[in-house]
This record gives C-alpha cells, sequence and structure tokens, in this order.
C-alpha cells in the first residue's frame, strides 16, 4: 500500500491464529482497510481467508513450516496512512530501534497476551491470540485507527 494519507484508516490487527479462523474475528476485521497478522499462522487456508476481508500482511511465527511459511518474512515493515509499522511475531526478534527509525508502530504477537504501550513514542501492540484459547488468556484481536497522521490502537476480545 502506499504512503498517502486518507482522512481515516482501519488496520485489523490478528496473531497467533494457530490454523483457525473464528467467525468472530472476520466479523471484528470486516471493513477494514488492511490487515496486519504477527505470526503463527499455521496453515495457508487462514491466509487466503483474511484476504477475502482486505490485503494482508503477514510475517512468519515459530510454528510457521513447510514451503507456504517459507515465503513469509520473519519481519517486515509496512507504510500506510502516512505512518510506518514494523511487524514481527516475537518482540525478542525485533531488529534495531524503532524510533531511531521512525517506526511509528510496532505489532507482535507470540505471548498471546493482548497489550498497548508507548515507549519513547513509539506504539507497541500485541492484539492477543485470535486461535485457540491458551491457558486462561482472552481470544482477542486489534484495530490500528489512523486520522490524519496519527495513530491509535484498541483490542478487542472476540469471545467471552
Amino acid at each position: 500500500m502506499s504512503n498517502e494519507r486518507r482522512e481515516s484508516l482501519r488496520i485489523g490487527l490478528i496473531s497467533d491464529t494457530h490454523n483457525l479462523v473464528r467467525p468472530e474475528a472476520l466479523h471484528w476485521l470486516t471493513g477494514c482497510d488492511a490487515i496486519v497478522h504477527a505470526g503463527d499462522v499455521c496453515a495457508p487456508h487462514v491466509l487466503e481467508a483474511l484476504s477475502r476481508v482486505a490485503p494482508v500482511t503477514a510475517v512468519r511465527g515459530n510454528n510457521d513450516v513447510g514451503a507456504w511459511a517459507d515465503a513469509l518474512p520473519e519481519e517486515t515493515t509496512l507504510a500506510i496512512g502516512g505512518i510506518a509499522i514494523r511487524v514481527v511475531h516475537d518482540i525478542g526478534d525485533l531488529s534495531g530501534d524503532p524510533r531511531k527509525e521512525r517506526i511509528d508502530v510496532v505489532v507482535t504477537g507470540h505471548s498471546h497476551k493482548p497489550s498497548i504501550e508507548t515507549r519513547d513514542g513509539v506504539l507497541f501492540v500485541n492484539p492477543g491470540s485470535a486461535g485457540p484459547r491458551r491457558f486462561k488468556l482472552p481470544v482477542s484481536a486489534g484495530m490500528l485507527v489512523v486520522e490524519r497522521g496519527r495513530v491509535h490502537a484498541e483490542v478487542h476480545k472476540l469471545i467471552g
């Protein structure tokens, strides 16, 4: 996607689907301008289903194996709506210094724990896991909303 600014963009955030495409996740993502998947997709049909909702940018997680997964980068950066988004599955694998690289948002997965935090002016978002429930962690997805070059994030619980 280009770096041109629009009045408002919605970027769906999803991670750790582990081979599961929940109808609740598809509903949450409907109407997005783009979708970011932060890894542990586990099967190509997940990305195919998401791509029917909006264009998908995805990275490879530690459970993504096989020829289809080899095509996914371990880390990527995309520019959309005037902001730069770095995507990596595990925060421990984040390369470089996002602030020095003028990254606005870092999206991660892996922990299955949803979080939104600003560090040194960079927004860090983990949308949690939209796949099978793990322990007592919520099943969730996220959303970035970009308005006039500014971005804010939210996490949404998909099921109770």
